[in-house]
């Protein structure tokens, strides 16, 4: 508010100095205008006053309020991989130019379904070359037989062709064989990878032809600290239930599948300080890939945590503080660790108790030693500021 009193100092117009003087018992003008002057001058600092006191009753009436402790489930994010619980590389058995493929790349196989067929040229003709000297001897064995059964020829002869008709019929067998693995088929019902070779190519034993996958279960791997692994296995013994997780996909979207932890490896490791977990999680739709990233989350309870609300701490030098509030009203920073993070709310491991009185408000309005004219605001009130329920 400004105040223009320049004017209460003109003369009237029409009035000399002489006009001016004072007289027993009879004010001059420039009197009265004084006197406005001085009454105006005790209104404003009287105003003043009253701002200056409203300011600083507001400034010292703070919110406070008592840490206090609830069961609370907490959410941790681990970093995951997923993998197939079968993937195997499909390679040729025989040598020979691969003649036919029967499916597409990226496509659903069943378990026996024709991959593959080479043409191995060399073991097809060893096949009909046994099978010619099998039915050869087979013919010859038969003719003996009668003559054995005419006592024509002795045991020892009969016993002769007949094994040579074992042998030709195990050669012609293992000739077989070798033909039928030039056929390349399923192993098991999966997806099968990007070619490695083509239509026509000469193959050699052993070459990649394609790796197949089954993924109508993952197995998703993530490792855990030495802390949080503790954690999980005394709630498994102690409740004896399987540790339910879900897993976060790349596009931020939670899978809807729910899968458990059910595979925890030997052995730490020394350098990280983690053990490996393996999660199973169905998956019908076949939505996951194998190689494929993301997060697993792990839903953990906590009892008896002490909980504060995160607007009642600052931060220095990325440690986290509040400031505590002693009976006659002098506050104090004190330096806290924070364990866990939950939606409005800190759980705090150390630093302060129940019993402390923590500054909720005005953080930014005080300073350290300040002595402040403080309430204490409910729990209750308090999660109901931030609309949540109370866990």
């Amino acid at each position: 508010m400004i105040l223009d009193l320049n004017h209460l100092f003109q003369h009237p117009i029409g009035q000399s100095e002489d006009t001016m003087k004072f007289s027993f018992g009879l004010k001059s003008p420039f009197s009265q205008k004084l006197s406005v002057l001085i009454t105006y001058t005790i209104l404003l600092n009287l105003f003043l006053v009253n701002c200056h006191s409203n300011n600083h009753e507001e400034k010292n009436s703070l919110t406070a309020a008592y840490p206090w402790k609830q069961d609370v489930t907490i959410e941790k994010n681990y970093v995951a991989q997923v993998k197939a619980i079968q993937r195997i590389e499909i390679r040729a058995f025989e040598k020979g130019y691969l003649t036919n493929i029967y499916m597409d790349e990226g496509k659903v196989v069943k378990k026996g379904q024709k991959l593959f067929q080479v043409m191995p040229m060399l073991v097809n003709a060893q096949y009909e070359k046994a099978k010619a000297e099998y039915e050869s001897t087979s013919i010859e064995y038969e003719n003996t037989e009668k003559l054995f059964k005419e006592n024509v020829v002795s045991q020892t002869e009969l016993s002769l062709i007949k094994a040579r008709l074992k042998k030709n019929k195990a050669t012609m067998d293992l000739a077989q064989i070798h033909l039928n693995l030039a056929t390349v088929t399923a192993p098991f019902t999966g997806i099968t990878d990007r070619f490695q070779v083509r239509l026509g190519s000469l193959v050699e034993e052993g070459t990649l032809l394609t790796t197949i996958s089954d993924i109508s279960k993952l197995w998703v791997y993530f490792n855990v600290s030495e802390k949080d692994y503790l954690n999980f296995t005394s709630d498994r013994k102690s409740g004896d239930k399987p540790l339910k997780v879900k897993f976060l996909m790349a596009n931020n979207q939670l899978f809807k599948y729910e899968g458990i932890a059910d595979t925890i490896e030997g052995e730490f490791d020394s350098e990280t300080g983690t053990i490996p977990f393996r999660a199973t999680f169905p998956n019908p739709d076949r939505l996951l890939r194998h190689g494929e990233t993301g997060n697993v989350v792990v839903h953990e309870k906590l009892k008896d945590a002490l909980i504060i609300p995160q607007k009642a701490t600052f931060e220095v030098l990325d440690k986290h503080y509040v400031y505590i509030v002693n009976l006659k009203g002098k506050i104090k920073a004190t330096e806290i660790k924070i364990a866990n993070e939950i939606p409005h709310l800190f759980v705090v491991e150390s630093g302060i108790s129940e019993n402390d009185i923590i500054l909720l408000e005005g953080l930014g309005k005080v300073h350290d030693d300040d002595v402040i004219k403080y309430k204490v605001e409910s729990r209750e009130n308090i999660i109901k500021s931030f609309d949540l329920a109370a866990h």
